[in-house]
């Protein structure tokens, strides 16, 4: 088929939207309320969890073996962890990130007495009062509290507005969409990535093009806390293909521009077969892309596998720096990334005995085993078999 257009400024508009609704891992329904709301506005039923976790199907040329493409919606923020006798809030973190960059954050805490707006600071705030004490503090999150924006002299004024222990602390993400094509924000991790797979599906449907097989769509809502697809797959999936950041940093081959394809993170390598077809499907389509492999990662793969699902995993991202911080993208790579996940909702099917959770060993896969020269490789069990 033709090159798909991506309308970018759809996905722009929508990656808007959920930036501007606050969902840290535990608050999430109004987002998944305006995820539910965009599947119906392009006309896709849904399905959600008991707890919001969101699937809707696009019908394939056949059904079965069914494929799925995942994104999280929750992101990183923060819960209250005490309420001082200052009347200041400790915090604990939701999800792993530095206290480094939650000083001077602006935030809004969510309490049965309703939101008050706040701000994170760092326990010697003041170069007037400390001196070079603001820079030789600490960075943990013992060493921050957040200043509440409501006349509070104490732990029972505090207490009185109804902000507890608990509360959900939703960080700003202050969002910048530059005419550089440069996207700058707090939370892109991984909203960025629901807004690709929205105009993905809003390219699919607007070009009426259909998947090979079924394919499911997927938005999780605790990834940020490591439990991410571990209870919205259905038993036809055989292959599952998450979205996510990438780590541009010194020390990483990820970029900020074109696609890049992990091929491992910390949990281990992900599906050879799998990793191997995205990287041809980028190369056939003329997509940029590179790999990488993240030492200090993990994503919905790995909380799919670890609950029980024998589906073969593969992660494809947008390159953010400064992740878990306060991040930047490049539209191009948005774009470059929803081309992607179409070309492989339109690849052919490759491995039919996927079809089935258990078989025989017929159709069962082969990697290389040979050397360059054609000589089998000694560690190969089957060096020398007719395969």
């Amino acid at each position: 088929m033709a090159r798909p257009e991506i309308d970018l400024d759809y996905l722009k508009a929508r990656l808007a939207d959920l930036l501007n609704t606050p969902s840290p891992t535990g608050y999430t329904d109004e987002a998944v309320w305006l995820l539910c709301r965009e599947l119906e506005r392009l006309g896709l039923e849904y399905e959600l969890t008991r707890r919001g976790a969101m699937r809707a199907r696009l019908p394939g040329r056949n059904p079965k073996p069914a494929r799925a493409i995942v994104a999280h919606v929750d992101t990183l923020g923060a819960q209250v962890k005490m309420v001082k006798d200052s009347g200041r809030l400790e915090l604990v973190p939701i999800g792993n990130w530095s206290s480094r960059f939650a000083e001077g954050a602006r935030a809004t805490i969510f309490s049965e007495g309703g939101a008050y707006r706040g701000t994170i600071l760092p326990l010697k705030a003041s170069g007037h009062t400390f001196n070079e004490e603001v820079d030789t503090q600490p960075v943990n999150w013992a060493q921050v509290e957040l200043r509440i924006d409501a006349v509070t002299r104490g732990r029972d004024d505090t207490l009185k507005l109804g902000v507890d222990v608990g509360d959900i602390v939703a960080i700003d993400p202050q969002p910048e969409f530059m005419d550089t094509g440069f996207i700058v924000s707090r939370h892109l991790d991984d909203k960025a990535g629901v807004a690709t797979m929205l105009a993905a599906l809003e390219c699919m449907l607007r070009e009426d093009r259909a998947p090979t097989v079924d394919t499911w769509w997927l938005f999780t809502i605790a990834e940020e806390v490591g439990l991410g697809a571990s209870s919205v797959l259905v038993p036809d999936v055989a292959a599952m293909v998450t979205v996510d950041n990438g780590t541009t940093a010194p020390g990483q081959n990820s970029s900020e521009f074109g696609v890049t394809i992990a091929m491992a993170d910390q949990t281990g390598p992900f599906d050879w077969h799998l990793s191997r077809k995205l990287v041809q499907l980028a190369h056939d389509h003329g997509i940029p892309h590179q790999k990488d492999v993240f030492r200090y990662y993990r994503s919905d793969s790995a909380s799919a596998l670890q609950s029980g699902a024998d589906i073969r995993t593969a992660l494809v991202t947008f390159g953010v720096d400064a992740s878990h911080g306060y991040e930047r993208i490049h539209e191009s790579a948005l774009s470059d990334l929803a081309r992607l996940l179409i070309a492989y909702a339109e690849s052919d099917v490759e491995i039919g005995r996927d079809a089935k959770l258990l078989t025989g060993l017929k159709g069962f896969t082969h990697q290389p085993s040979e050397t360059l020269d054609g000589t089998a490789s000694s560690s190969d069990p089957k060096a020398g078999e007719d395969r």
